[in-house]
């Protein structure tokens, strides 16, 4: 019976215990390796006092010891917390904190990043370092550990009590008014997740999957979880450039290939010489440009391209099944199996065909909501009026925040969303988070992020600020405080530097849509 996420790779073991589960660089592991792997790790981690629901952060780059981490959590009873890579120490921590994590997993390298943040990290007891050998660092206050321990310390696995509706995992995304938000999971929605992408994906035991999205992504963790679904191999990636994914596909004979709208845009760009092995691609993370999808669909003749929408707090709601391409490109399809999308007023009534409305998705994907957020819960989280009659109890459903439309043939087809989040390189990005560093800058008054149209990243950031009465900031001196303290891809690619007070709206706030008119030709292309 699979009815936890870890089941996933145990299942496939029983199967085909010599299949190819992952490949990583030279590397490649079985399923019978992997699950061996993953049940002494889970066994380490309770003989260092992991208990029931407590989290475990792993904070790698994709290679085995990440893969096995991350499932070897869950089969321990615990939580598993992905941490993206390219988080500067201080987001490292605010997560490390706010759910509360008791074991973190890293290299010796990041975790040279943290010593000056994990002594606020209260909760935390225990670091696993993958790459220290037999001289793990001495950090005061915790234990510091090494790999090959972890794995020796367990004993025999014996499976966890824990069920399919506990939490399983705690995905971080941007949230609309500041600090990043933990969407909590359970091992339910995992898997309802890998069934219904495998199942219109048609994935099967000789697929080859390449993992290039980052796992702290649910659309990056969900090709390792699909692979493990169908028993297929999962090839992970961290590439420096887009031709080298190319050169990967066609090395590895890659069957799937997952990307984000400014991946596909410069993948489009590229030669993909004599690759066939290609049997689909997918975007989501935004609307892919009909430019690029034209040059793929080119360039891939013998791939099905599926387009998908979808957000975290219920992993994925539509896809535009191939066929369905040349006649409505724009649209974001039909909900995936097992779940029901619907079109609704304020009032929680349906919109009729084609009246825009707010996107609720219900179903087993609807997740469990914020970690520790009872306010962000109850706006997301909402209960829909009742799909069958005499049901007593309420069903919880997921409320997008964005606005769609729905056609008489009941294809949907996105409008905009309702917050001032800004979407750029497949992430949602809070404004104030960046804001809240640019304040902490010395001479600044105000300042705003908003997000611009851009050719290759969807959005781009666009930071306006004014200074203080005398002050005089520089742009190099912000850019370097932004660099100093968030990743890349919230770095603003536009720094403007205002005299006087930003403008208003009517109820006295600065005014971000007036803001955004006059930036949006910003980077556009001239012959737009």
């Amino acid at each position: 019976m699979t009815d936890l996420i870890h089941d996933l790779i145990f299942a496939a073991a029983g199967r085909s215990p010599h299949a190819e589960a992952l490949c990583y660089q030279d590397r490649r592991m079985d399923y019978a390796m992997l699950a061996g792997a993953v049940a002494a790790t889970a066994g380490g981690l309770r003989e260092l006092g992991l208990g029931r629901g407590e989290r475990v952060a792993v904070y790698l780059e994709k290679r085995f010891e990440t893969v096995i981490a991350l499932f070897a959590a869950a089969a321990a009873g615990g939580v598993l917390v992905p941490v993206n890579p390219v988080l500067k120490a201080e987001q490292v921590a605010y997560i490390l904190i706010d759910c509360n994590v008791r074991i973190l997993v890293t290299s010796l390298e990041r975790l040279k990043l943290l010593q000056t943040v994990l002594p606020l990290c209260h909760d935390l007891h225990t670091v696993i370092v993958t790459d220290a050998r037999n001289n793990p660092p001495v950090i005061a206050g915790l234990t510091v550990s090494g790999w090959e321990a972890l794995m020796t310390a367990g004993g025999v696995y014996t499976p966890s009590p824990v069920i399919d509706s506990d939490m399983a995992a705690i995905i971080y995304t941007s949230g609309s008014t500041g600090k990043p938000k933990g969407v909590v999971l359970s091992h339910r929605n995992l898997l309802a997740g890998a069934k219904s992408v495998a199942q219109y994906l048609q994935n099967r035991a000789d697929d080859r999957i390449l993992t290039v999205l980052p796992l702290s992504f649910d659309y990056g963790l969900n090709q390792l979880t699909t692979a493990f679904y169908a028993g297929a191999a999962n090839v992970l990636m961290n590439y420096l450039l887009p031709r080298d994914i190319i050169r990967l596909v066609d090395e590895q004979q890659i069957t799937g290939l997952a990307a984000v709208p400014p991946l596909w845009i410069q993948l489009a760009q590229l030669d993909w010489g004599k690759v066939s092995s290609l049997r689909y691609i997918t975007n989501s993370g935004g609307a892919m440009p009909r430019a690029a999808l034209n040059r793929i669909r080119s360039a891939l003749p013998q791939a099905q391209i599926f387009l998908m929408y979808g957000f975290t707090e219920a992993f994925r709601s539509t896809y535009l099944a191939p066929e369905e391409l040349e006649r409505r490109p724009d649209s974001i399809g039909k909900a995936v199996p097992n779940a029901e999308v619907l079109v609704l007023r304020e009032d929680g009534s349906p919109c009729a065909p084609g009246e825009p409305g707010e996107l609720v998705h219900r179903g087993s994907l609807v997740a469990l909501g914020y970690w520790n957020d009872a306010e962000r819960t109850a706006q997301c989280f909402k209960p829909v009026k009742a799909r069958q009659a005499g049901l007593p109890l309420a069903e919880i459903a997921a409320w997008s925040g964005d606005t769609v439309r729905m056609d008489e043939e009941g294809f949907l087809y996105f409008i905009e969303r309702r917050d001032e989040m800004i979407k750029t390189s497949g992430y949602r990005v809070s404004p104030t988070e960046v804001e809240e560093v640019v304040y902490a800058a010395e001479g600044i008054a105000e300042a705003v992020a908003i997000g611009v149209p851009h050719p290759v990243l969807g959005q781009t950031i666009v930071l306006i600020a004014t200074a203080r009465n005398g002050a005089k900031p520089d742009r190099d001196i912000l850019l370097h405080v932004c660099r100093q303290h968030l990743p890349a891809y919230m770095l603003p690619s536009h720094i403007e530097l205002r005299e006087g007070n930003l403008p208003r709206n009517p109820n006295g706030k600065i005014d971000r849509k007036l803001l955004a008119q006059q930036m949006q030709y910003l980077f556009m292309e001239p012959s737009q």
